[in-house]
């Protein structure tokens, strides 16, 4: 009879989402395969025509091959990890025809550091975003934490919670989907009621100017004081690095008096400023989030947690359902333990001038992610399992009640959490204790969330990647170029630090994690270690030019096929992904420029900083110098002028890099023209030496510009302009010696 049930229970089974082949697979493989087929009689050429002449020839040809085997075997990995991509399609409807009232609680911590850095205004607008989600208000909670221990962030606070009486009902009303107000009131085309629209904006922009002149000021007036008992907190805060736990129930969504100006209940909304003292390390971003995780347990502990960055607001109102849809599936939603969306931007200009959307990683590669045990965790826009962020295994008989966890509830008072919970945001709470290392977010690594979503993994539970039509969440990309270099550095030499640590997917994972999946996290975290093979490739052709030593094959020889087919067709092939995902020709352009600039600045910087510490010397000092006004950068950034500015060590390297190919593409020229009898010779000996510095000059074209005829703001700093001169005329002459 149990046997005739559970049959029965089968063929009634409707998924909740759906598993689909990326289209085009066939054509993937079939172009990975000719590409293979390619680099062979490459490595066949380098082989057979090892030079028997001088030193010099010997030794620039070994590094050359090494180069080249060093991006084969890159390219063999990441081809191997997108061999099976596939995309997710969640059903919402069916959710909601399934489980109607019986979906679950959502805790949604949103963290910020510094309100300097992240106005206030900013941090309102995504809590307000994340309030205003389509789901049960009463289901919904919403903490905020304050690293920076800021009045002015807690007052930010209390104005959200205050316009969201008004700003929730009018989202549901008019089925608002981007629901920040900011993005809402800048985007907004159509309006359905003119007046009500009107209203609702001019009560945004007045609590927005209130806002932005209490933080001008950084003083909050004495009346506003009075009005909550929370500001007498502020009354014992030595500093933002030396404080006690300050917890503020600002909604309690169970009382009868949390209700918009319609009647309906209001989400809860905490804010949070965990206690901080300068004798206790407080472990950054991943310290912060351990803290919401256990006052939130004690306060509304939902078995779904969504954490987001302070500046990534909800663009998708039915991201919570969507993400159920992975959680709430019958047949494998036991099994997975978190459900990651990309990180999206709303502020790029039409080309991204600086690559900032990672729309093919983020569109195609993490795909192959997804078939293999599932995407990391990327710190932001991602769903977890309560269980698996407090250390919990997967088991195989895993299942999970929904209605006997819908039904557990807290009795106690607003006031007395406030008190009780304290404690668990202190400096010592989590001294001995297996917080840090077995439960939460994983402490001593510069990027806690691959780490901890790594261990989840490895705990058994497996990880969903969904990219919905309309993204989930937005957020804001660097405007300038050394803001963007220096944020991928701070990436890449975090990764690059876990692969030479005991976090090393290959031996963390081991028997843990697929095969495929250590691979993938593998090509992550080795992004740093192609500046080596990258800067051979920029500087030692060139140099060889000069110095007159041929390191391809002639263009009259058979052999110059293979070289000339594997990058013709690997780059047009990465142009059609680039269009297919929605891109520019320009925009791919541009792509192809950041990846450059990023491995032969950030990533060298990433990586050699990475060595001193395992060597146990002190890191590079590297310092971030200061902008240019906001309003000149923002003006040269949508005219998609590259922002340099500032002098920086990076800048140095950039433009000595493309100073170098310069020279060398004229010293080539002047060689070709001088010798007409010899002109045919040098072409057919050195050709894809010479059309390698020209692409190499192409690319840097936006670098010339800013060094040499550029008059505003943003142009490269005379001081790295004479540098880059001196530093690419003394390796040319030191060549040609």
């Amino acid at each position: 009879m149990l046997c005739e049930e559970r049959e029965m229970a089968k063929k009634e089974y409707v998924p909740l989402f759906e598993t689909r082949k990326v289209k085009g697979r066939i054509l993937f493989r079939c172009i990975a395969a000719s590409i293979f087929l390619g680099i062979c009689f490459i490595i066949m050429y380098r082989i057979r025509y090892f030079p028997v002449g001088g030193k010099a020839e010997r030794w620039t040809w070994i590094g050359l091959f090494l180069s080249e085997l060093w991006f084969s075997f890159y390219w063999l990995l990441t081809t191997v990890c997108r061999w099976n991509a596939v995309i997710r399609i969640p059903f919402i409807h069916r959710l909601s025809q399934r489980f109607g009232k019986e979906l679950p609680g959502i805790d949604i911590f949103v963290c910020t550091a510094d309100p300097l850095i992240e106005p206030p205004s900013l941090v309102v607008n995504t809590v307000l975003s994340m309030m205003a989600y389509d789901y049960p208000p009463e289901k919904l909670s919403v903490y905020l934490s304050d690293d920076g221990g800021s009045n002015l962030t807690f007052y930010a606070m209390l104005e959200a919670a205050n316009f969201s009486k008004t700003w929730l009902p009018f989202c549901k009303k008019f089925q608002v989907e981007s629901t920040s107000p900011e993005a809402y009131f800048r985007t907004a085309s159509e309006l359905v009621n003119v007046q009500e629209w009107l209203s609702v904006k001019k009560l945004y922009e007045d609590m927005k100017m209130r806002i932005e002149t209490t933080t001008k000021l950084n003083q909050i007036p004495e009346y506003i004081q009075k009005q909550h008992k929370g500001f007498r907190e502020w009354d014992f805060v030595l500093s933002k690095h030396d404080h006690q736990t300050i917890l503020q129930i600002l909604i309690d969504g169970r009382g009868t008096n949390a209700a918009d100006i319609e009647g309906n209940p209001l989400p809860t909304l905490v804010y949070l400023a965990r206690e901080k003292r300068p004798q206790y390390h407080h472990h950054f971003k991943a310290g912060s989030m351990n803290a919401l995780i256990r006052v939130s347990s004690k306060i509304t502990n939902a078995p779904i947690i969504l954490n987001v960055d302070c500046d990534m607001y909800s663009n998708n109102s039915k991201t919570i359902k969507s993400s159920l849809c992975i959680f709430m599936d019958e047949e494998k939603g036991d099994e997975i333990g978190y459900v990651q969306f990309p990180q999206c931007f709303y502020n790029l200009t039409k080309n991204e001038i600086y690559g900032s959307s990672l729309r093919v990683m983020l569109q195609l590669e993490v795909l192959g992610f997804d078939a293999n045990g599932g995407p990391s965790y990327m710190g932001s826009g991602c769903f977890h399992r309560r269980e698996t962020l407090c250390g919990k295994k997967y088991e195989k008989n895993y299942k999970v009640d929904w209605k006997k966890i819908n039904d557990k509830k807290v009795n106690e008072s607003a006031s007395f959490l406030e008190e009780t919970c304290k404690v668990l945001a202190s400096c010592t709470f989590e001294h001995n204790t297996p917080l840090g290392k077995e439960m939460g977010l994983k402490y001593g690594t510069p990027v806690e969330d691959v780490v901890t979503g790594m261990s989840i993994q490895c705990n058994g539970w497996k990880s969903i990647y969904l990219n919905p039509e309309r993204e989930g969440f937005l957020g804001v990309a660097p405007i300038t170029l050394l803001q963007n270099l220096v944020q991928h550095k701070r990436w890449v030499e975090g990764v690059l630090q876990l692969f030479f640590s005991r976090y090393c997917p290959l031996l963390y994972g081991h028997r843990k994690i697929p095969l495929k999946l250590q691979l993938i996290y593998s090509t992550h975290h080795l992004w740093a270690a192609n500046c080596l093979a990258t800067w051979y490739i920029v500087v030692v052709p060139c140099l060889c030019l000069l110095k007159g030593i041929s390191l391809f094959p002639k263009i009259s020889s058979p052999w110059v096929l293979p070289f000339v087919y594997v990058t013709f067709v690997h780059r047009a092939y990465s142009l059609a992904e680039f269009l297919w995902c929605g891109g520019t020709f320009r925009g791919w352009c541009n792509d192809q420029r950041m990846w450059l600039i990023k491995r032969t600045t950030s990533y060298l910087f990433a990586f050699f900083e990475t060595i001193l510490k395992l060597l146990g010397y002190s890191q590079l000092n590297f310092v971030v110098t200061a902008k240019v006004a906001d309003e000149d950068v923002s003006k040269r950034y949508d005219q998609e002028l590259i922002e340099f500015g500032a002098a920086s060590p990076m800048f140095d390297i950039l433009a000595t890099l493309a100073m170098l190919n310069l020279f060398g593409s004229l010293g080539a020229i002047k060689k070709a023209t001088m010798d007409a009898d010899q002109d045919s010779k040098v072409l057919d000996q050195f050709g894809l030496q010479i059309l390698l510095c020209l692409v190499l000059v192409t690319i840097n074209l936006p670098v010339y510009q800013a060094l040499l005829f550029r008059k505003d703001n943003g142009k490269m700093p005379t001081s790295v302009m004479y540098k880059s001169i001196v530093f690419a005329l003394l390796a040319c002459m030191l060549a040609m010696y």
